[in-house]
């Protein structure tokens, strides 16, 4: 959980449970990087919290999963092992089970690879935001190393400023679903042509006053997927830190209205739950990676396999 700000003491518990769920759900404020950079035609390129994590889990996704497969191929050894197993069987199913399926056999091992690619980015992302690295650094800074929240100069208490669950950010899947919307749209062009694309969005052979109806609906639909992609990814990580910290505010709350007795009576309800709904989570990162992949496998496989 994040570590509180300090805050007005006429300000009572309820009034500051909202502004803290939302300061550890939000965006990382542009105004809080981690790194300065210069702004270039507008951009600010500063490094925020998101950065850094999509970089760590870009970082992450080298280590265990890119560098091992490279080191086994270039090896003589024809039967994968420990970690490398456990890989092979990842692969295996996302190729058999969702591109084989969807894109067919003349297209599986071209678009393997992408589907691939955002199954372990998104399954990293999801999970490294089910770490409170920022926070567990923030507590060892105040209550260990005995540095204030209010020293705004302490690198760690710049660290501090909204969430670390990238695949939370609508402009982290908001790219991802914008990666599928052109993998869309590249598949069909190389399945049947620039124009046949185009043309195999509506039906053929049907009169002619429909298509003033149908032409936007199917324009609308190929923006509508990618949109669809974008909501759902960042509201399902999202929406499980909103549970998690509402819960345990119960225990603050019930502090206020009564006594610390009820608040702590409130906890033997409270962190079960809270625990139970993380260990949803678990299983929320991993079904999410997938549904994100078998979408993205679907819709480019509607684009080869025109089926109206």
């Amino acid at each position: 959980m994040s570590v509180a700000q300090p805050t007005d003491h006429n300000v009572t518990v309820m009034e500051q449970v909202g502004p803290n769920i939302i300061h550890h759900v939000s965006n990382s404020d542009i105004s809080h990087p981690i790194i300065h950079l210069p702004t270039i035609f507008g951009i600010d390129f500063s490094v925020t919290k998101h950065v850094f994590m999509l970089w760590l889990v870009a970082f992450l996704v080298s280590i265990f999963i890119i560098f091992p497969i490279r080191k086994f191929l270039s090896s003589n050894k024809s039967v994968p092992v420990g970690w490398i197993n456990a890989v092979e069987a990842i692969v295996k199913f996302i190729r058999d089970s969702i591109a084989r399926p969807n894109v067919g056999d003349n297209w599986v091992m071209t678009w393997s690879p992408v589907f691939l690619t955002f199954f372990f980015f998104i399954l990293f992302a999801n999970g490294i935001g089910m770490i409170p690295i920022f926070d567990i650094l923030g507590l060892i800074n105040r209550f260990l190393l005995g540095v204030p929240y209010s020293d705004t100069h302490n690198i760690i208490n710049g660290m501090l400023h909204g969430g670390v669950t990238a695949t939370g950010n609508f402009n982290v899947t908001g790219a991802l679903a914008t990666v599928t919307f052109f993998s869309i749209i590249i598949a069909g062009v190389m399945a049947h042509g620039f124009f046949q694309h185009w043309k195999n969005l509506v039906p053929h052979g049907l009169a002619w006053p429909v298509y003033i109806i149908l032409i936007p609906i199917e324009v609308m639909g190929l923006f509508v997927k990618p949109f669809a992609l974008t909501m759902r990814l960042a509201a399902n990580m999202t929406g499980g830190h909103i549970a998690l910290l509402a819960l345990l505010s119960l225990m603050a709350i019930f502090g206020e209205m009564f006594n610390s007795a009820a608040g702590i009576g409130v906890s033997l309800a409270a962190v079960p739950m809270a625990a139970a709904i993380a260990g949803l989570e678990i299983i929320v990162v991993l079904v999410q990676a997938y549904v994100f992949t078998l979408l993205t496998a679907v819709f480019v496989g509607m684009a080869i396999h025109v089926h109206h």
